[in-house]
């Protein structure tokens, strides 16, 4: 899968952008390259959407069933909000209930569900919500209306994430670490397992969400500077625990160290 998000729609952390990739021999992409090869080496199982100059969504279709489960890859979208869901979850049919889905419904839908309630519904707690959610996974929403990005990486391992910063400054997000060296230089890094994303407030912890993150210098085998892996930091917290509010929007997502 692939997501791509305008500079002004998402802002990682300033550490994802390496000073060596525009001094290398090989420089980040525009958005643009990166998404016509993407759907270029997929040609017929790929899709895309596009969301004018602020962000694009694109996926490959599995055609073998045994992938159908836990290497399954989803797309969903509900009242202008879209998500890109892989992997699978052990407790959807308990979660689904809880959010009073269909028993149809598979685990993009219940993301995006779980989403709208943290934007419309809140007060609650972000991180109990995503770690609510039992499985190998990862996820990436789309609030269109609002113009905000929410991405998550589950904490077993069972599925890679990564990103990286295009030449425009855009957001690159894929499962596919081919497609962000190629688009992104030396400007990625992996997503960090058990962390999530948020536009708006940044990137945190779900499984530790009253200890900062802290960004930790990566150098490739070449020796050169690539963008910083992210670590939970065990000795600096934040001074409020993550909440999400329909009139405040994602307040208290802050990282004051106490």
């Amino acid at each position: 899968m692939l997501a791509i998000f305008h500079k002004a729609f998402a802002h990682p952390p300033d550490e994802l952008n390496s000073p060596a990739s525009h001094h290398g021999s090989k420089k980040p992409k525009m958005p643009e390259e990166t998404l016509k090869e993407f759907l270029a080496s997929n040609p017929s199982d790929a899709f895309s959407l596009s969301f004018g100059d602020a962000a694009v969504l694109s996926y490959v279709r599995h055609d073998q069933p045994s992938l159908l489960h836990k290497n399954q890859r989803l797309f969903c979208g509900h009242d202008e909000i879209y998500c890109l869901f892989m992997g699978s979850l052990n407790n959807l049919c308990a979660q689904i209930k809880q959010y009073g889905l269909s028993k149809g419904s598979n685990e993009a839908m219940l993301v995006i569900e779980a989403y709208r309630t943290l934007r419309d519904r809140g007060p609650y707690p972000a991180d109990q919500v995503i770690k609510d959610l039992d499985g190998s996974f990862a996820f990436v929403v789309y609030d269109s209306k609002r113009g905000t990005v929410f991405a998550a990486l589950g904490s077993d391992g069972g599925v890679k994430l990564y990103w990286g910063i295009a030449a425009d400054g855009s957001v690159v997000i894929s499962d596919d670490i081919a497609v962000i060296k190629a688009g992104c230089a030396k400007s990625y890094a992996p997503f960090p397992k058990g962390c999530m994303f948020h536009s708006e407030g940044g990137l945190m912890s779900f499984e530790h969400p009253m200890n900062k993150m802290r960004a930790m210098p990566r150098v490739d085998s070449e020796g050169a500077m690539c963008g910083a892996n992210f670590k939970v930091d065990l000795y600096s917290r934040v001074n409020s625990i993550p909440r999400v509010g329909s009139e405040t929007n994602w307040v208290d997502w802050n990282t004051e160290q106490i």
